[in-house]
């Protein structure tokens, strides 16, 4: 997390696009993370250039966007999406997680309009222990049953904005793969991330 992002260098987009051209040869693909990208005016224009270099992208949102969302899918920008679900989808509950308030209509309507989209996707969640246990996540992946993949990310008290989340422990390694195997009622394809690309083939 970048607490002070006002205090960093800005790279400009002749860097990232002399970065690219140096990689052709093996790089074939970038992924739009953030914050919320979404939220940038000018993500279309960007999404633009990769394209226009050949490349294929992935865009990681949190869902609060969903007019965004529908418009750069139905324009064909974007060739993969990657959607944070944090919290079963309750009022409270979900703000809890997130830490900000959130409309769960957008969160709802972002990931019908995923699910519909034809281009790959996956949805994932950080399990962490202060927040989530294996009846919530079981109650997400009934919300998004049939979802191509769901993926669970261990929660790592690393780096936490709260100093309070310093003092959580994760979930064992067995713990998580427990929560997996009953999240797999609703989606086939949840795995701890990690575990994952054991099992399935991902372009991303």
């Amino acid at each position: 997390m970048v607490k002070k992002p006002n205090e960093l260098e800005s790279i400009p987009l002749e860097v990232v696009e002399r970065r690219i051209e140096k990689n052709k040869s093996w790089l074939d693909g970038v992924v739009i993370t953030g914050g919320e990208p979404t939220l940038h005016d000018e993500v279309d224009l960007l999404i633009k250039t990769f394209k226009d270099m050949g490349l294929k992208v992935r865009i990681d949102s949190n869902g609060t966007n969903p007019d965004k969302l529908e418009d750069l899918i139905q324009s064909e920008l974007i060739d993969c999406v990657a959607m944070d679900i944090k919290a079963p989808l309750r009022e409270g509950k979900y703000d809890a997680a997130s830490g900000a308030l959130c409309n769960l209509s957008d969160i709802e309507r972002s990931i019908k309009l995923i699910m519909d989209s034809g281009i790959e996707y996956e949805f994932r969640t950080t399990v962490c222990p202060a927040f989530l246990d294996k009846p919530d996540i079981v109650e997400i992946a009934q919300s998004i049953a049939g979802a191509m993949r769901y993926t669970l990310q261990t929660f790592r008290p690393t780096n936490c904005l709260d100093s309070k989340m310093f003092d959580v422990v994760p979930y064992k390694e067995e713990e998580m793969k427990d929560i997996a195997e009953s999240a797999r009622r609703f989606v086939e394809n949840c795995y701890v991330r990690g575990e994952e690309m054991k099992a399935l083939s991902c372009n991303w």
